[in-house]
């Protein structure tokens, strides 16, 4: 399994504090974004080990086990099992049997004095996978996970789309429902790093950052907008034209219709995720404007309409 220096990734070493890793991942994830190295395969493959790198040192738990174990910090708690076992061992056999046999343990050990600081390191051997005495099984152990972020905006998820991703140099061909959501992450398995001793490869984990480059909000599958509306088509009423998503529908505006008025058009919203066919609402909040540069005349007969209004004439 090929073994990324997360500290050379983000350009630090070992005394870096978590604001030393932010500040590197910042600059270094925008350095090689994918929408400002579009089509460079070289840039993808570093921008997708600094997410690595940060995931992993940023969260004090992963990045102490990283600290210790380097490559192998997934399979700290397999090692610090292995080890606790191999003291345990050497406490109990390391002063002699006293004329007692080893034989009831697996391995047929013949005595303690057979049994030395050599037997010991052959078991924590194969506690990490190493071949073992007598031609024992080895023990598997389970590849990395790896985990990624895709950049999208919010146009690109409104239809599903396949997209190719490369991931710690593979190219990962990826199908994109409809709707996924920004922070979703999806799970991809068997992509992830190879396994120890045939051990399974671990899972590759996609975390997905839409950006919202429309003037609608987003929550779920329901969408939100804000339309003007003039002062006299709100007091009278008629008609405007307003636009979806993916087109333009023309609504009817009922007299006097109150600032802040919310209307929905069923089925007109986002995708629902993973059901094809299948669309949220869209609401229309109203929002009264107030005409500007009125001219003399104008001002008349809003003055004889206010006048009109305040005499109930």
């Amino acid at each position: 399994m090929e073994f990324i220096d997360y500290y050379k990734v983000l350009g630090l070493d070992k005394s870096a504090t978590k604001s030393d890793i932010k500040k590197a991942y910042r600059k270094l994830a925008r350095k090689y974004h994918p929408d400002l190295n579009p089509n460079d395969t070289a840039a993808q493959k570093k921008f997708q080990q600094i997410n690595e790198a940060h995931e992993v040192l940023i969260d004090p738990e992963k990045k102490k086990k990283y600290d210790q174990y380097g490559k192998d910090w997934q399979h700290a708690e397999e090692f610090e099992k292995a080890r606790a076992q191999q003291e345990q061992y050497q406490r109990q056999y390391s002063g002699g049997f006293g004329g007692r046999s080893a034989g009831g343990f697996s391995g047929g050990f013949e005595g303690a004095e057979g049994f030395g600081q050599g037997d010991f390191s052959d078991f924590f051997e194969s506690m990490f996978g190493g071949a073992t005495r007598g031609g024992r099984r080895t023990t598997r152990f389970r590849g990395q996970d790896y985990n990624a972020e895709l950049h999208l905006n919010l146009t690109d998820v409104y239809k599903t789309q396949k997209q190719t991703l490369t991931i710690n140099g593979k190219n990962i061909r990826l199908t994109i429902p409809a709707g996924v959501e920004n922070g979703q992450t999806i799970k991809i398995k068997g992509y992830g790093g190879e396994g120890v001793n045939n051990g399974p490869k671990g899972d590759l984990f996609i975390t997905f950052a839409i950006a919202n480059n429309t003037d609608f909000k987003r929550e779920g599958s329901n969408l939100y907008k804000e339309v003007e509306l003039d002062m006299f088509t709100a007091a009278l009423g008629g008609e405007i034209t307003v636009s979806t998503f993916d087109s333009k529908v023309k609504l009817k505006v009922k007299p006097e219709t109150q600032n802040d008025t919310t209307v929905k058009l069923k089925g007109k919203g986002f995708p629902v995720y993973k059901k094809e066919g299948q669309f949220g609402d869209l609401y229309i909040t109203y929002k009264i404007k107030i005409p500007t540069n009125l001219s003399t005349r104008e001002k008349e007969l809003l003055q004889e309409l206010q006048k009109l209004r305040k005499h109930g004439a």
